[in-house]
């Protein structure tokens, strides 16, 4: 039997409980499944193959298609067969969405689309279960027009400071302008306000933590480190890249291998995604409200022994420090998949463009977590207290999204 299924109740999804060990929940058909994964599948390679050049612009894709997917499959009308008409929610509503922002694909999608239809018994539930997902994409997608995450909106241009201790500035060795200001002014999909979880100040400049910090990463985050291991550095170049792309094959493994119905598969894939958004949102409102310098500037141009030559393992992100933005992601996912399919798995393997040739073997959603923290310490473009503060501010955002799924999850 599934943990979801016997552990005591954990998330509050309004005045509806999610996990309970007294309320049975329907299991996923072997053709529910089926539905959930193929579209699953759909969502990830339309957003690999025509997805847009910033992330979060693509965690709203998620986002949207599948809390539209969610609230279509959330009831059943009287009358209608469950399973038929919740598959062709699911389908009809990740169908609209993904058409309506990812256009190019339009063919794909189509052909995805009719083979599961095909493969639903034709009748009223197919058909209510159609309009239905219809109905709910096109209600998430006109409420999030003119939300601040298209593209141009992400990477608003920032307005630099002039260079001071602990003053963000250009990182070489592009000296990029700062990317994703704008995030903090987007819509949140669930947060009151941008700023409503911001981090209090990082570790003041002449602290003990904050030295701590940077010697760590000058010995260890340097491209040229004897104190790094070769485990380390492999650590640093498997989270290097998208954590949206990181984090696909992880939530899919939690979808299935969940023997919940299909509603509660594409809740599952709607409250993280939506966590994600709202978390990345955040991110960007703790970093420009602190604008803290990155390890390298700090170690090239600051403290009592500046070291002008010293460069990281990997290139600098253009934006601020703190908080790490991997980090936050992590923290947000670890809180998502242990709430609502336990906090462990059987193993899984996982892979990383950025690492080619490496598999892990992970057991637990932490695991991921405290990899991505200590990676961005290996990779020389965070200190540990950024990377920490990141964890901290993606599970208080995505416990915030978990307390309010009820109103989130409701059909308009």
């Amino acid at each position: 039997m599934s943990p979801l299924r016997t552990r005591p109740a954990l998330v509050a999804l309004g005045t509806t409980v999610l996990l309970t060990a007294s309320v049975a929940v329907p299991q996923a058909t072997a053709a529910g499944r089926t539905t959930a994964l193929t579209w699953y599948d759909a969502t990830a390679e339309t957003i690999a193959t025509a997805g847009a050049p910033t992330q979060i612009t693509n965690s709203r894709t998620w986002a949207i298609s599948w809390l539209a997917a969610a609230r279509a499959t959330r009831s059943v009308p009287a009358g209608v067969e469950r399973g038929p008409y919740q598959e062709a929610a699911l389908a009809a509503a990740v169908h609209r969405a993904l058409m309506t922002l990812a256009p190019s694909r339009t063919e794909q999608l189509d052909a995805t689309y009719k083979e599961t239809l095909d493969a639903i018994p034709d009748g009223p539930a197919e058909e209510r279960g159609v309009a239905a997902g219809a109905r709910q994409a096109d209600l998430v997608l006109t409420s999030r027009e003119g939300d601040g995450l298209d593209p141009a909106s992400v990477n608003a241009p920032y307005p630099l400071r002039p260079a001071a201790p602990g003053v963000w500035q250009p990182t070489p060795p592009a000296y990029a302008p700062a990317a994703q200001y704008g995030n903090r002014l987007a819509k949140p999909f669930a947060l009151a306000a941008q700023s409503q979880f911001r981090l209090g100040p990082p570790p003041a400049l002449d602290s003990a933590r904050y030295a701590a910090d940077l010697a760590e990463v000058r010995a260890y985050g340097a491209v040229d480190s004897t104190a790094r291991s070769t485990h380390q550095t492999e650590t640093a170049a498997f989270w290097l890249g998208s954590s949206l792309t990181l984090y696909t094959e992880p939530l899919r493994v939690a979808l299935s291998r969940t023997d919940q119905g299909i509603a509660r598969q594409a809740q599952l894939v709607a409250l993280f995604h939506v966590a994600l958004v709202d978390t990345q949102i955040a991110t960007s409102d703790s970093k420009y409200a602190y604008e803290r310098w990155r390890p390298v500037t700090a170690i090239r141009t600051g403290g009592i022994d500046p070291d002008p030559d010293w460069t990281p393992l990997h290139d600098t992100p253009a934006h601020p420090d703190y908080p790490s933005g991997h980090n936050t992601y992590s923290g947000a996912a670890e809180t998502v998949l242990s709430a609502l399919v336990g906090p462990r798995t059987s193993p899984f393997d996982l892979t990383s463009p950025t690492a080619p040739g490496v598999t892990r073997t992970y057991t637990t959603w932490k695991q991921l977590s405290d990899e991505n923290v200590d990676a961005r310490v290996f990779s020389g473009i965070h200190t540990r207290s950024a990377d920490e503060a990141g964890i901290t501010l993606g599970t208080n955002v995505a416990r915030y999204v978990l307390r309010n799924a009820g109103r989130l999850l409701a059909s308009r």
